[in-house]
């Protein structure tokens, strides 16, 4: 991803540490791509969104009864949204349409509104029903998976910016913390798309396994729910997996997911002053102020936290049932708004660049992926047990 939105289309393209250059941002015009192309481009996104909206839904509807139903009904929009990003990228590249086209892949854009709009759904009073544990639990699980993968990544050779994104996304909440890390340390779009990718091959079985094993451990519904909430990287699969443990589970669940949410904006303020004063910086170059950690933030974190603390008073004010259909609606714009930038992510994939990245990111999430499940059980069962949800 690029760095903020104010810093303009000349920001369009990125060099990575090895010197080699980065595509032009979707959304940046080009001197062969009119505004009717951008439209068209558009239209092609908000189609292909369409058509994932009405895979999500009806797909499990189909398939229920069938060997395929279980599976079939933990999939979630992310899938489909890449997929037929994908599929259609593939179209365009054979018909050469692709270049014209992509001024109207707005995925900058909609990432950034769908994080803000995630932020309604963090209400701040909420954490205050298990506050000490789950702060506690998030701060050591947040800060000691996201140093391993850090260390892990460098271990492997992996690029500072990759790493980064998979450091944070594994530590924190998948997706979304990835797209924060992304603005922070002006990522490429590939490097997003191969966390993100990573993140959702990595949830989907983690719902189905996590309950299993709570249920093999014997552990209490605030331990297990406890253990989802911290290592389940998508907030929708925490939820799924925190159903599929019981009611209880699921409220303790939803709590420390949360809390680590709410560590988004932290890690963002981290990462941005880390990069600029420390991994982007040359020898002989003065030392960055205060203005160029203001102008590499991301901005929108700033709406994340915004929206949290207005659907939090609002919430206080009108009570929570009242306040349960607006943060609906907040909650189905955030969903649209991301199926809109995965898409775009799929239509905008340049395969050579996930080619180059290889094997290595993979073992690096996957051993992340096991010390985050062993740190975080040894924490819920420590901070969460005798806990009554």
């Amino acid at each position: 991803m690029a760095a903020d939105a104010d810093a303009g289309a000349s920001a369009a393209v990125t060099t990575d540490r090895e010197g080699t250059h980065d595509e032009p941002l979707p959304g940046t015009p080009t001197a062969d791509a009119g505004l009717g192309w951008a439209v068209a481009g558009l239209l092609l996104v908000v189609a292909l969104a369409a058509l994932t909206r009405f895979l999500t839904t009806n797909v499990p509807t189909w398939t229920e009864g069938t060997a395929f139903g279980d599976v079939a009904e933990s999939v979630e929009f992310p899938v489909y949204a890449i997929a037929l990003g994908l599929l259609g990228n593939a179209v365009l590249v054979a018909t050469h349409l692709k270049d014209r086209l992509a001024a109207g892949f707005r995925t900058e854009l909609f990432i950034k509104t769908g994080v803000v709009l995630l932020g309604a759904s963090v209400n701040l009073s909420l954490i205050v029903t298990a506050a000490v544990p789950a702060i506690v639990q998030a701060l050591a699980l947040v800060s000691s998976v996201f140093l391993f993968t850090w260390w892990w990544g460098g271990r492997f050779g992996l690029d500072d910016k990759l790493r980064a994104l998979l450091a944070t996304a594994v530590s924190i909440c998948g997706v979304s913390a990835a797209i924060s890390a992304a603005g922070a340390v002006q990522a490429k779009r590939e490097q997003l798309a191969y966390a993100a990718t990573l993140v959702i091959v990595f949830a989907l079985p983690s719902i189905f396994l996590l309950p299993w094993l709570a249920d093999v451990l014997d552990l209490t519904p605030a331990v297990a729910g406890a253990w989802i909430g911290g290592n389940i990287d998508t907030t929708a699969a925490v939820a799924a997996a925190g159903t599929i443990a019981g009611e209880d589970a699921l409220a303790i669940a939803a709590i420390v997911k949360s809390t680590q949410n709410v560590l988004i904006g932290v890690v963002a303020v981290a990462l941005t002053a880390w990069f600029a004063f420390r991994v982007e910086r040359r020898p002989d170059a003065e030392a960055p102020g205060g203005g160029e950690i203001w102008r590499r933030f991301p901005k929108f974190v700033l709406g994340f936290l915004a929206a949290s603390v207005i659907a939090t008073v609002y919430t206080s004010n009108v009570g929570p049932d009242a306040a349960k259909p607006v943060i609906a609606v907040a909650n189905d714009l955030r969903t649209l708004f991301f199926i809109l930038a995965f898409v775009s992510i799929g239509l905008e994939l340049r395969v050579r660049s996930l080619r180059t990245a290889g094997w290595r990111p993979v073992v690096v999430f996957g051993a992340a992926a096991v010390f985050n499940l062993v740190v975080g059980l040894g924490l819920s069962t420590v901070l969460f047990r005798g806990f009554e949800a």
